[in-house]
């Protein structure tokens, strides 16, 4: 019923923009028959010339000139045999008054005949050439008008969920959301300030203004605000922060002003802006653009603290770059409370694994722990979608349920790529490609720091022309010195490979080598890792800000950069050198079975 009903609306708006065109388009077809059936007669006369008529006239060839008051056209008849009709010519004067005087003294003196015709001009023709004239503001007014309509001016603001008419309601609770029991403990009281806000307002207590939540994109920052929605039972308007800016100036304010007279109509309610950095980003003098959506912003800190006490309206806004926001947005008054989504940990994972399993055939040993712990990182929405993944995989299959093969094929699908079995790679291509993940893989067995090999591919994955996946059957808060710099090591282990085995580098670590970069770089400029430096932060928001630190600063942060890639590649060059035996073996297995699981690879260090 709500999807018929969203449907309905969008079409009926359809068709009144669809109507607004036909009826212009009508408009302007009317003014070209009127114009066209009304000057036909004229039309089919022949025309001449201002200047071929003043010769005409200088050379005795007009018999007879006839006028009309109010035209701005004359009839004449030349002189010679045959039938008057077919000697009638008509012509377009500029000035009737200057064309009498210029023509005076022929007349007198040749006898032409003028007849002056005071009959006025037809007046649906005096309309037509009115309507012609103002035909480019009809059409200039016609095209704002569809545009102000197709950017939603005068339009309803927010989508409404849980309004009067009952169409649509927030069907999602809190036991449809997993992994996130703090979270949602932290929301329960506001659910309580909806239902009861009487009580509360009994004790003097303020309920916040606003409420953000801010965490990496899929954690459920979306969700969890419906549901705070539907367990309250409230009407909830969503609306994206985009929605706000369009190419007019002065629309998104207009947009903010409707959505909060929405709300105070429907009190008590909930106002849900997602991606709200779209608008609240941190105000600039600049012009174009960024004026507008400071108006934008300007309109909605107004808003805010207009409400009044006896109001119960609660903002809740969502943002994955909570660095951007304005500090005004933040201040006590507006968004007083903001919470933290964040990725779920092991536990949480498991649930939200076990939520999404509903109405899926799994097979009897699929273990949602163990897919837990090999997912670490791994969003709430990434974890729907390797379960969906999964699904798609053991129907593709035809298995009657979902194995753990196929939980493990999704997972690849998502994190690497889809596998092209297929591909015609060449020889050389496959003993690189062998050697450069054998080297990842042998360097960091011999690196305490790094997780163990889970399986070793070389076939195309994505971008990829192989893959060595790792397992991660832990949640990491905090990595030290010795990991980051063990695991810049291990990243280097394909080109040593490819440098020691087969005296050659390639393109393949391009992207191993961009990864170990970026590590060194924070290591030096965010974690404040390195002994000379010392301690400092040089993550600035504008470049200009380093110049507080000085060239030698800066000349030192790279220096040091390019020493700690080069001892880490020293270090995956005397790993391999000290076994290069093994990283024959792998190899040669890789081009023998094309994959090598955890369990074979460490067959070699048996």
């Amino acid at each position: 019923m709500k999807r018929d009903g969203k449907q309905k609306g969008k079409n009926n708006e359809l068709l009144k923009t669809i109507l607004l065109i036909v009826l212009v388009l009508l408009c302007i077809a009317g003014a070209f028959a009127v114009y066209y059936f009304n000057t036909k007669e004229e039309k089919d006369e022949k025309e001449l010339a201002y200047t071929e008529l003043i010769t005409s006239i200088n050379e005795g060839k007009i018999e007879k000139i006839e006028m009309t008051t109010g035209s701005g056209t004359i009839k004449v008849t030349m002189k010679g045999e045959g039938e008057e009709k077919d000697r009638e010519k008509r012509v377009i004067v500029p000035s009737l008054q200057a064309f009498m005087e210029l023509i005076q003294d022929k007349v007198d003196k040749d006898g032409i005949k003028i007849n002056l015709n005071q009959k006025p001009v037809n007046p649906i023709l005096r309309i037509s050439d009115t309507l012609f004239s103002l035909l480019p503001t009809i059409l200039l007014v016609a095209l704002m008008l569809m545009i102000f309509k197709m950017q939603g001016l005068g339009g309803d603001s927010g989508k409404v969920y849980g309004g009067e008419d009952g169409s649509k309601k927030s069907e999602v609770r809190f036991n449809d959301i997993a992994g996130l029991d703090e979270e949602k403990g932290e929301l329960i009281e506001i659910v309580d300030f909806l239902k009861t806000p009487e009580s509360y307002q009994k004790m003097g207590a303020k309920i916040p203004r606003g409420i953000l939540l801010y965490g990496k994109p899929g954690t459920g920052k979306t969700l969890i605000a419906k549901a705070i929605a539907g367990e309250a039972g409230v009407p909830f308007i969503s609306m994206s922060g985009s929605e706000f800016i369009e190419m007019f100036a002065g629309l998104g304010a207009s947009r903010v002003r409707k959505l909060f007279e929405k709300a105070k109509k429907m009190s008590p309610c909930i106002i849900f802006i997602d991606e709200i950095d779209a608008i609240g980003s941190r105000r600039t003098s600049n012009s174009g653009s960024e004026t507008e959506n400071n108006q934008t912003l300007n309109q909605l800190l107004v808003e805010m603290d207009g409400f009044d006490t006896h109001e119960t309206i609660i903002v809740l806004a969502a943002t994955n770059r909570p660095e951007m926001l304005d500090k005004a947005l933040l201040r006590p008054g507006r968004f007083d409370r903001q919470i933290t989504i964040p990725a779920p940990d092991l536990l949480g994972r498991e649930s939200i694994l076990k939520l999404h399993s509903k109405n899926k055939k799994f097979a009897p040993d699929v273990d949602f722990k163990d897919i837990a712990g090999d997912t670490a990182g791994f969003t709430g929405a990434e974890l729907s979608n390797v379960l969906n993944e999964a699904a798609i995989i053991a129907t593709r299959n035809k298995h009657k349920e979902i194995t753990n093969l196929d939980i493990e094929n999704a997972v690849r699908k998502i994190t690497v790529g889809l596998e092209k079995a297929n591909r015609v790679v060449s020889e050389k291509d496959k003993k690189l490609t062998a050697y450069h993940e054998a080297g990842h893989a042998v360097v960091s067995k011999f690196l305490p720091t790094q997780t163990n090999v889970k399986e070793i591919s070389i076939i195309p994955r994505g971008l990829a022309g192989g893959y060595t996946m790792y397992k991660t059957n832990e949640d990491k808060f905090y990595v030290s010195k010795t990991e980051l710099l063990e695991k810049m090591v291990a990243l280097m282990g394909g080109r040593a490979a490819e440098k020691i085995a087969l005296n050659e580098i390639s393109t393949g670590a391009s992207n191993d080598i961009e990864v170990a970069t970026g590590i060194a770089k924070d290591m030096l400029t965010v974690y404040g890792m390195d002994d000379k430096l010392g301690p400092i932060s040089l993550k600035v928001d504008d470049p200009y800000e380093l110049q507080i630190f000085g060239d030698k600063v800066i000349d030192e942060v790279g220096n040091q950069i390019q020493i700690l890639i080069d001892d880490a590649y020293k270090a995956a060059q005397k790993i391999l050198v000290e076994h290069i035996d093994i990283l024959d073996q792998v190899a040669k297995r890789l081009l023998e079975k094309e994959k090598i699981t955890s369990e074979e690879f460490e067959e070699f260090f048996n």
